[in-house]
Protein backbone atom coordinates (compact mmCIF):
# COMPACT_ATOMS: atom_id res chain seq x y z
CA UNK A 1 0.00 0.00 0.00
CA UNK A 2 1.08 3.41 -0.88
CA UNK A 3 1.96 5.68 1.80
CA UNK A 4 -0.06 9.11 1.89
CA UNK A 5 1.05 12.63 1.47
CA UNK A 6 -0.36 16.40 1.34
CA UNK A 7 0.88 19.56 0.28
CA UNK A 8 0.02 22.61 1.56
CA UNK A 9 0.11 25.76 0.05
CA UNK A 10 0.25 24.08 -3.16
CA UNK A 11 -0.45 26.95 -5.48
CA UNK A 12 3.19 27.64 -5.43
CA UNK A 13 6.09 27.11 -7.82
CA UNK A 14 7.34 24.89 -5.22
CA UNK A 15 3.97 23.23 -4.77
CA UNK A 16 3.84 22.40 -8.52
CA UNK A 17 7.25 20.57 -8.68
CA UNK A 18 6.21 18.74 -5.10
CA UNK A 19 2.99 17.37 -6.92
CA UNK A 20 4.57 16.30 -9.80
CA UNK A 21 7.77 14.35 -7.45
CA UNK A 22 5.20 12.81 -5.62
CA UNK A 23 3.31 11.64 -8.50
CA UNK A 24 6.29 10.08 -9.62
CA UNK A 25 6.98 7.84 -6.74
CA UNK A 26 6.42 4.12 -6.68
CA UNK A 27 5.23 4.16 -2.80
CA UNK A 28 3.51 7.23 -2.50
CA UNK A 29 0.33 8.88 -2.92
CA UNK A 30 -0.94 12.34 -2.93
CA UNK A 31 -3.65 12.12 -0.53
CA UNK A 32 -4.46 15.84 -1.13
CA UNK A 33 -3.14 19.65 -2.12
CA UNK A 34 -4.40 22.40 -0.28
CA UNK A 35 -4.59 25.82 -1.79
CA UNK A 36 -6.84 28.58 -0.63
CA UNK A 37 -7.03 30.17 -4.39
CA UNK A 38 -7.66 27.08 -6.07
CA UNK A 39 -10.18 25.42 -4.21
CA UNK A 40 -12.04 22.74 -5.94
CA UNK A 41 -9.90 23.15 -9.49
CA UNK A 42 -8.60 20.04 -11.13
CA UNK A 43 -4.45 20.01 -10.14
CA UNK A 44 -3.64 18.72 -13.36
CA UNK A 45 -4.95 21.95 -14.51
CA UNK A 46 -2.44 24.04 -13.25
CA UNK A 47 0.93 21.33 -13.31
CA UNK A 48 2.02 19.84 -15.76
CA UNK A 49 2.33 16.51 -16.55
CA UNK A 50 0.02 15.43 -13.65
CA UNK A 51 -2.20 12.93 -14.27
CA UNK A 52 -6.05 12.22 -12.61
CA UNK A 53 -8.88 13.32 -10.51
CA UNK A 54 -7.62 15.03 -7.63
CA UNK A 55 -8.41 18.69 -7.19
CA UNK A 56 -7.10 21.31 -4.82
CA UNK A 57 -9.05 21.70 -1.37
CA UNK A 58 -8.63 24.83 1.28
CA UNK A 59 -8.21 22.86 4.32
CA UNK A 60 -7.38 24.67 7.72
CA UNK A 61 -5.35 23.12 10.21
CA UNK A 62 -7.98 21.20 12.14
CA UNK A 63 -8.73 19.60 8.99
CA UNK A 64 -5.46 18.47 7.90
CA UNK A 65 -4.64 17.00 11.33
CA UNK A 66 -7.80 15.09 10.91
CA UNK A 67 -6.66 13.35 7.53
CA UNK A 68 -5.32 10.08 7.93
CA UNK A 69 -1.91 10.31 6.48
CA UNK A 70 1.71 9.69 6.82
CA UNK A 71 3.47 12.92 5.93
CA UNK A 72 2.53 16.58 5.27
CA UNK A 73 4.58 19.05 3.35
CA UNK A 74 4.02 22.90 4.53
CA UNK A 75 5.23 24.81 1.24
CA UNK A 76 3.69 28.22 2.39
CA UNK A 77 5.44 31.48 2.94
CA UNK A 78 7.58 32.04 6.38
CA UNK A 79 5.29 32.37 10.06
CA UNK A 80 2.57 30.74 8.48
CA UNK A 81 3.02 26.92 9.57
CA UNK A 82 2.29 27.19 13.18
CA UNK A 83 -0.86 26.69 13.44
CA UNK A 84 -0.88 23.57 11.04
CA UNK A 85 1.95 22.02 13.55
CA UNK A 86 0.39 22.83 16.42
CA UNK A 87 -2.80 20.84 15.17
CA UNK A 88 -0.91 17.90 14.26
CA UNK A 89 1.10 17.61 16.79
CA UNK A 90 -2.43 17.05 19.18
CA UNK A 91 -4.17 14.85 16.37
CA UNK A 92 -1.30 13.15 14.98
CA UNK A 93 1.74 13.55 16.86
CA UNK A 94 3.54 10.68 14.25
CA UNK A 95 2.85 12.38 10.95
CA UNK A 96 5.82 13.48 9.35
CA UNK A 97 6.27 16.67 8.58
CA UNK A 98 8.29 18.81 5.78
CA UNK A 99 8.49 22.65 6.55
CA UNK A 100 9.83 24.36 3.64
CA UNK A 101 9.10 27.46 5.39
CA UNK A 102 11.90 29.18 7.65
CA UNK A 103 9.74 28.91 10.70
CA UNK A 104 11.85 25.61 11.68
CA UNK A 105 15.59 26.37 10.50
CA UNK A 106 16.09 27.31 13.46
CA UNK A 107 14.58 25.38 16.46
CA UNK A 108 17.00 22.51 17.90
CA UNK A 109 13.64 20.33 18.39
CA UNK A 110 13.27 19.89 14.78
CA UNK A 111 15.95 17.96 12.27
CA UNK A 112 17.67 20.00 9.83
CA UNK A 113 17.45 18.18 6.26
CA UNK A 114 20.25 19.10 4.05
CA UNK A 115 21.16 15.68 3.30
CA UNK A 116 24.49 15.67 2.03
CA UNK A 117 25.67 17.35 5.28
CA UNK A 118 23.08 16.77 7.92
CA UNK A 119 22.07 12.90 6.85
CA UNK A 120 24.17 11.35 9.36
CA UNK A 121 22.79 13.14 12.14
CA UNK A 122 19.12 12.04 10.96
CA UNK A 123 17.61 10.57 14.01
CA UNK A 124 14.09 9.84 13.08
CA UNK A 125 12.57 12.67 13.65
CA UNK A 126 8.62 13.32 12.19
CA UNK A 127 9.69 16.96 12.26
CA UNK A 128 11.88 18.44 9.59
CA UNK A 129 12.85 21.93 8.11
CA UNK A 130 13.90 22.05 4.67
CA UNK A 131 16.65 24.46 3.71
CA UNK A 132 16.32 27.68 2.14
CA UNK A 133 17.74 27.83 -1.15
CA UNK A 134 20.64 29.98 -1.38
CA UNK A 135 21.68 28.66 2.50
CA UNK A 136 21.72 25.17 0.53
CA UNK A 137 23.86 26.73 -1.86
CA UNK A 138 25.92 28.30 0.60
CA UNK A 139 26.59 25.39 2.86
CA UNK A 140 27.49 22.82 0.10
CA UNK A 141 29.91 25.77 -1.61
CA UNK A 142 31.11 26.37 1.91
CA UNK A 143 31.27 23.11 3.69
CA UNK A 144 34.78 21.25 2.53
CA UNK A 145 36.54 23.80 3.46
CA UNK A 146 35.31 24.21 6.86
CA UNK A 147 38.14 24.17 9.41
CA UNK A 148 40.67 26.18 6.83
CA UNK A 149 38.55 29.36 7.08
CA UNK A 150 40.11 32.89 8.58
CA UNK A 151 37.23 35.64 8.36
CA UNK A 152 33.57 35.45 7.70
CA UNK A 153 33.31 34.10 3.97
CA UNK A 154 31.29 36.97 1.34
CA UNK A 155 28.84 35.41 -1.05
CA UNK A 156 27.12 37.07 -3.90
CA UNK A 157 23.81 35.75 -4.70
CA UNK A 158 22.01 36.11 -8.10
CA UNK A 159 18.30 34.14 -8.54
CA UNK A 160 15.61 33.51 -10.47
CA UNK A 161 12.19 35.59 -9.94
CA UNK A 162 10.64 32.40 -8.98
CA UNK A 163 12.32 32.66 -5.50
CA UNK A 164 9.77 35.72 -5.07
CA UNK A 165 7.19 33.66 -5.26
CA UNK A 166 3.91 33.90 -6.85
CA UNK A 167 2.43 37.36 -5.07
CA UNK A 168 3.07 40.07 -6.95
CA UNK A 169 5.92 42.18 -6.27
CA UNK A 170 8.52 44.33 -7.63
CA UNK A 171 11.24 40.87 -7.11
CA UNK A 172 9.23 38.81 -9.41
CA UNK A 173 7.89 41.56 -11.96
CA UNK A 174 9.51 40.40 -15.17
CA UNK A 175 9.19 44.21 -16.55
CA UNK A 176 11.21 46.03 -13.57
CA UNK A 177 13.90 43.17 -13.88
CA UNK A 178 13.90 43.28 -17.54
CA UNK A 179 17.98 44.27 -18.28
CA UNK A 180 18.18 44.86 -14.51
CA UNK A 181 19.85 43.38 -11.17
CA UNK A 182 17.72 43.82 -8.24
CA UNK A 183 19.82 43.94 -4.79
CA UNK A 184 17.99 43.17 -1.51
CA UNK A 185 18.19 42.09 2.16
CA UNK A 186 21.82 43.01 1.86
CA UNK A 187 22.59 42.49 5.57
CA UNK A 188 21.25 40.42 8.22
CA UNK A 189 19.34 37.88 5.37
CA UNK A 190 17.47 34.66 6.95
CA UNK A 191 19.68 32.38 4.65
CA UNK A 192 22.62 34.15 5.93
CA UNK A 193 21.90 33.85 9.46
CA UNK A 194 20.69 29.87 8.46
CA UNK A 195 23.92 29.47 6.73
CA UNK A 196 26.10 30.62 9.78
CA UNK A 197 24.07 28.74 12.08
CA UNK A 198 24.51 25.53 10.44
CA UNK A 199 28.30 25.65 9.34
CA UNK A 200 29.49 27.06 12.56
CA UNK A 201 31.03 30.02 10.76
CA UNK A 202 30.25 33.78 10.15
CA UNK A 203 28.62 34.32 6.54
CA UNK A 204 27.92 37.63 4.75
CA UNK A 205 25.57 37.42 2.08
CA UNK A 206 24.32 39.99 -0.52
CA UNK A 207 21.41 38.72 -2.37
CA UNK A 208 20.20 39.69 -5.88
CA UNK A 209 17.22 38.69 -8.14
CA UNK A 210 17.58 38.60 -11.88
CA UNK A 211 15.23 38.28 -15.50
CA UNK A 212 15.39 34.72 -15.37
CA UNK A 213 13.09 32.60 -13.60
CA UNK A 214 14.32 30.27 -11.85
CA UNK A 215 18.30 28.97 -10.37
CA UNK A 216 20.81 29.89 -8.16
CA UNK A 217 24.17 31.06 -8.73
CA UNK A 218 25.85 31.72 -5.91
CA UNK A 219 29.88 33.05 -5.60
CA UNK A 220 31.62 32.23 -2.49
CA UNK A 221 34.79 34.08 -1.38
CA UNK A 222 36.69 32.56 1.20
CA UNK A 223 39.39 33.63 3.14
CA UNK A 224 41.89 30.72 4.02
CA UNK A 225 43.98 30.64 7.55
CA UNK A 226 47.10 28.91 5.16
CA UNK A 227 48.33 29.19 1.93
CA UNK A 228 45.99 26.54 -0.19
CA UNK A 229 47.50 25.10 -3.75
CA UNK A 230 44.64 24.73 -6.43
CA UNK A 231 45.27 20.86 -6.88
CA UNK A 232 44.56 20.21 -2.98
CA UNK A 233 41.01 22.43 -3.17
CA UNK A 234 39.72 20.44 -6.05
CA UNK A 235 40.54 17.06 -3.96
CA UNK A 236 38.71 18.04 -1.01
CA UNK A 237 35.74 19.34 -2.96
CA UNK A 238 35.96 15.92 -5.11
CA UNK A 239 36.60 13.86 -1.72
CA UNK A 240 34.08 15.50 0.38
CA UNK A 241 30.76 15.16 -2.69
CA UNK A 242 32.25 11.69 -4.05
CA UNK A 243 29.31 9.41 -4.05
CA UNK A 244 26.43 12.38 -3.85
CA UNK A 245 24.32 11.88 -7.20
CA UNK A 246 23.04 15.45 -6.69
CA UNK A 247 26.34 17.32 -6.09
CA UNK A 248 28.51 17.48 -9.23
CA UNK A 249 31.86 19.02 -8.71
CA UNK A 250 33.11 20.72 -11.69
CA UNK A 251 36.77 22.18 -13.26
CA UNK A 252 34.99 25.61 -15.03
CA UNK A 253 32.78 27.58 -13.26
CA UNK A 254 29.03 26.19 -13.76
CA UNK A 255 26.28 28.38 -15.58
CA UNK A 256 22.97 28.72 -13.95
CA UNK A 257 21.21 27.92 -17.20
CA UNK A 258 22.86 24.44 -17.36
CA UNK A 259 20.72 23.78 -13.97
CA UNK A 260 17.81 25.02 -14.59
CA UNK A 261 15.49 22.06 -14.06
CA UNK A 262 17.43 19.94 -12.66
CA UNK A 263 17.80 18.36 -9.22
CA UNK A 264 21.07 18.39 -8.20
CA UNK A 265 23.67 21.60 -7.55
CA UNK A 266 26.90 22.16 -8.95
CA UNK A 267 30.18 23.43 -7.48
CA UNK A 268 33.09 24.82 -9.63
CA UNK A 269 35.14 27.48 -10.87
CA UNK A 270 37.67 27.64 -8.28
CA UNK A 271 39.79 30.06 -8.62
CA UNK A 272 43.04 31.12 -5.74
CA UNK A 273 45.14 34.33 -5.52
CA UNK A 274 48.53 34.68 -6.33
CA UNK A 275 49.55 34.32 -2.08
CA UNK A 276 47.14 30.27 -2.22
CA UNK A 277 44.86 32.31 1.07
CA UNK A 278 42.08 33.13 -0.68
CA UNK A 279 39.40 30.80 -2.68
CA UNK A 280 36.41 32.03 -4.87
CA UNK A 281 34.05 29.27 -5.46
CA UNK A 282 30.94 29.24 -7.46
CA UNK A 283 27.92 27.08 -6.71
CA UNK A 284 24.49 26.83 -8.93
CA UNK A 285 21.33 25.16 -8.04
CA UNK A 286 17.67 25.57 -9.39
CA UNK A 287 15.80 27.01 -6.19
CA UNK A 288 12.80 25.23 -6.83
CA UNK A 289 14.16 22.22 -6.79
CA UNK A 290 17.58 21.09 -4.83
CA UNK A 291 16.74 24.58 -3.41
CA UNK A 292 13.02 23.16 -2.14
CA UNK A 293 11.17 20.33 -3.64
CA UNK A 294 13.63 17.79 -4.58
CA UNK A 295 15.36 18.41 -0.95
CA UNK A 296 11.02 18.10 0.97
CA UNK A 297 11.66 14.53 -1.53
CA UNK A 298 15.10 13.25 -0.43
CA UNK A 299 13.74 14.11 3.40
CA UNK A 300 10.68 12.17 2.71
CA UNK A 301 11.85 9.28 1.60
CA UNK A 302 14.50 8.99 4.99
CA UNK A 303 11.66 9.54 6.86
CA UNK A 304 9.59 6.78 5.22
CA UNK A 305 12.43 4.49 4.47
CA UNK A 306 12.60 4.31 0.99
CA UNK A 307 15.46 4.91 -0.53
CA UNK A 308 16.91 8.81 -0.44
CA UNK A 309 16.35 9.48 -4.51
CA UNK A 310 13.62 7.53 -5.03
CA UNK A 311 11.50 9.63 -7.88
CA UNK A 312 14.29 12.10 -8.44
CA UNK A 313 15.83 12.11 -11.95
CA UNK A 314 19.75 11.39 -11.49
Amino acid sequence: MKKAIGIIGARGHTGAELVRLVAAHPALGLAFVSSRELDGQRVDAHVAGFEGELRYENLDPAAVAGRAVDAVVLAMPNGKAGGFVAAIDEAAPRTVIVDLSADHRFDDGWYYGLPELTRGRYRGECRISNPGCYATAMQLAIAPMLGELCGPVQCFGVSGYSGAGTTPSDRNDPALLHDNLMPYALAGHIHEREAARQLGAPVEFMPHVAAHFRGITLTANLHLRDPARIETVWARYRERYAGEPLVEVLDDAPWVSRIAGRHGAQIGGFALAADGRRLVVVATLDNLLKGAATQAMQNLNLALGFGEFESIPL
